[in-house]
């Protein structure tokens, strides 16, 4: 199915609501109050706004200079645990505060306290001044006209971490209607901001964060935070605020007029646009390198013309399957080779998935043969239906490569280097452990190539 000619006459974009967005521009900003002596057994994590194991009465006083200010202190009450207190509308909040390797309060996890707090005074900002507003922003959506829906999967349930809870210091105060320890919400789990996510039959299983500004294709208000905004679905791409994600009604099916192009497309959302079982360019590529280039030599190792290359993915975005890649426009064949190997690493979301990647590297860690392949069988179940079958694809054809290795040189070990790092990509991971991990991803490919007609 070739790409449809878009009629721009048709299509009007949505127009993108900004009073979340100026509210967040209007948001406090974080005031650290730092301590002005040396503290003892101060956690390394902490800078100098810790002050110690200081009373509630003492943090407020330090913090009543300004809006936005904030310190840590050690919780009297139960030594060894910590309190973010912050000063928000005229009054002192306190929060549990925790430590992982990351700073949280609640599901959102920060690089430095600075982040959690300007998050937070942001949360906090705009639940004060848009309750009503936040709890209405559903009622008039533009989904319809931004050409996704959702998909019809069952999501992962997502694991969330305890409420943080306001933490009395000294000793427990009696109940009564002024004075009573409350739960209180975290600042990053408020209740009207980030409901739970329903059993619902869509593929928002996980938040996601995005960079700059960014709007709900849902009701197209502005997704506000500085990370976790909202929740991305994993098939069609639809980004949305979690209130949002539970009223997306139960049918992915991208509108193929909002689809345009090839290249950096979610894989399952291209399928299902297309209505095929793989990415037309994945099989227009293999068909024309087996019809004319198994034998060439050094074939996925030796790179084409970069601008030729982008001259295919240009073909592909603009003409689909009416792409012209024969010999009689480019006769080299490791340009065609370039351009499915670049398809392949813009995938937003690799063949071989964030979610499975763990599994498919300790696969690759198990010395024993058998052992190996019941672990990545099971590995390949995780995976989504259209990536396993381009993958399941991809290794036949990598397998009738590595059949003319004597005229190519390409021995599977060979392909596992050239696609090990294009079709798997470290999640979050710090730099020295995805540096370890290229040589499981050579020995993933290499087995997915080697027994093949085994695990597919």
């Amino acid at each position: 199915m070739a790409l449809n000619v878009f009629d721009h006459d048709e299509y009007r974009p949505p127009v993108w609501k900004s009073y979340l967005y100026q509210l967040q521009q209007e948001a406090p900003h974080p005031r650290r109050v730092t301590c002005t002596s040396e503290v003892e057994n101060r956690p390394k994590y902490y800078g100098r706004e810790f002050h110690g194991m200081i009373s509630r009465e003492e943090a407020d006083q330090l913090l009543s200079q300004a809006e936005g200010s904030y310190l840590i202190r050690e919780s009297q009450r139960q030594p060894g645990t910590y309190t973010l207190a912050l000063r928000f509308g005229n009054q002192t909040r306190n929060f549990r505060l925790y430590h992982d390797g990351k700073h949280f309060v609640g599901e959102k996890r920060f690089e430095s306290i600075h982040d959690l707090v300007t998050d937070g005074l942001i949360t906090l900002y705009i639940e004060t001044k848009a309750a009503e507003y936040i709890a209405k922003m559903t009622i008039n959506p533009i989904y319809e006209h931004v050409g996704y829906t959702t998909l019809n999967q069952e999501p992962t349930l997502k694991k969330h971490l305890p409420h943080s809870q306001e933490e009395p210091d000294g000793p427990t105060p009696a109940k009564d209607d002024h004075n009573t320890e409350e739960r209180v919400r975290t600042i990053s789990d408020l209740d009207i901001v980030y409901p739970m996510i329903c059993l619902f039959l869509c593929l928002f299983n996980q938040v996601h964060t995005f960079r700059g500004p960014h709007w709900c294709e849902y009701c197209a208000n502005f997704m506000w935070g500085l990370i976790a905004q909202g929740v991305k679905c994993a098939d069609c791409g639809l980004n949305v605020h979690k209130q949002c994600s539970k009223v997306v009604p139960n049918d992915c099916q991208p509108d193929l007029r909002h689809v345009k192009k090839v290249y950096s497309c979610d894989l399952t959302t291209l399928v299902k646009a297309h209505n095929t079982k793989r990415p037309m360019v994945v099989d227009m590529c293999i068909q024309e390198i087996e019809a004319r280039g198994l034998q060439s030599e050094g074939l996925y190792r030796i790179s084409g013309f970069s601008e030729l290359i982008e001259d295919v993915k240009l073909a592909f975005d603009r003409d689909g399957e009416k792409a012209d890649i024969s010999s009689n426009a480019y006769e080299d064949i490791n340009i065609i080779t370039g351009a499915l190997k670049l398809y392949f690493r813009e995938l937003p979301i690799p063949l071989i998935t964030y979610d499975a990647y763990p599994r498919f590297i300790e696969a690759a860690k198990i010395t024993d043969p058998e052992k190996r392949l019941e672990a990545l069988h099971e590995a390949l179940k995780l995976l989504p239906p259209a990536h396993c079958e381009t993958l399941r694809y991809l290794m036949g054809h990598l397998k009738r490569v590595t059949q003319y290795e004597k005229e190519n040189l390409m021995t599977s070990e060979n392909l596992g280097i050239v696609f090990g790092p294009t079709l798997m990509r470290a999640p979050e991971l710090d730099a020295m452990t995805a540096l370890n991990d290229i040589r499981y991803q050579r020995l993933v490919v290499e087995s997915l190539i080697t027994n093949e007609d085994v695990l597919f």
